[in-house]
């Protein structure tokens, strides 16, 4: 049975952590004393949920949670440093702290450390989520007890929910491009100058022109969509952001 530790102070740990090419030692207390700290937790770096969604959302949610009194996302695995690093470098996950539980020490004090014997991992931490003010918990979101890898409540925009149900989120913007294209340079160029963080889906290694018109309807770059609504390319993108900036004068 997976222990809740709502109200209890965070296990105290040493976690070995890489910084550069150098070993360094780091406390729960340097982690958690005096601030307010949202850790996720997860199976294992470069695993399917944890790249593709639960690391990215929290990476894109983290400005969102710094303006609701949050100093640090954590994402805490039974990692080596080594892992944790290269994983962090592979999702260019800019704004979080990945730290090494390599001996599943934090996990095995949140009463979360499990056995994945079957698909060889060995002992690691089980999946959930947790906000924690100066060493205490406050809240945690633990995925429930059942075969596989369950993803229903740890995830970021739940967590944000827990913190502030009226936060206003970051509008998803999607931008399709083709290497050496000015207008999808221009198009980047004004997403970036209004704030607009946005995923790039770039033509070429196996996307095609004839992809790009299935998925779009059309047969030019860029193609913007914000919020799965279609905008089209350059000048209707400028168009868009114009009325944007007038409704918000």
């Amino acid at each position: 049975m997976l222990s809740n530790r709502e109200g209890k102070p965070v296990p105290q740990v040493t976690f070995h952590t890489r910084e550069g090419n150098e070993w360094k030692d780091v406390t729960s207390e340097e982690l958690f004393s005096g601030r307010n700290v949202v850790v996720f937790a997860l199976p294992g770096a470069f695993t399917p949920t944890c790249s593709s969604t639960h690391l990215p959302r929290y990476n894109e949610l983290a400005p969102v949670f710094r303006e609701n009194g949050i100093d640090e996302l954590i994402c805490m695995s039974v990692n080596d440093g080594f892992v944790m690093n290269a994983w962090a470098q592979d999702q260019h996950a800019e704004n979080i702290r990945f730290i090494p539980d390599g001996n599943g020490d934090f996990a095995e004090g949140m009463g979360m450390l499990v056995d994945k014997d079957e698909l060889g991992f060995g002992k690691r931490s089980w999946r959930y989520s947790m906000l924690v003010r100066d060493g205490v918990i406050e809240k945690m979101f633990i995925e429930p007890e059942e075969p596989g890898d369950p993803f229903r409540v740890s995830d970021a925009d739940t967590m944000l929910r827990y913190i502030n149900n009226s936060a206003r989120l970051p509008r998803r913007v999607t931008l399709f491009t083709k290497p050496g294209c000015a207008h999808c340079s221009r198009a980047k160029k004004m997403l970036g100058e209004a704030g607009y963080r946005f995923e790039e889906i770039e033509l070429g290694g196996g996307l095609s022109y004839s992809t790009l018109a299935a998925v779009t309807g059309a047969g030019t770059t860029p193609q913007v969509y914000i919020e799965g609504e279609r905008i089209g390319g350059a000048e209707e993108l400028a168009e868009w952001l114009r009325r944007e900036e007038s409704r918000a004068a």
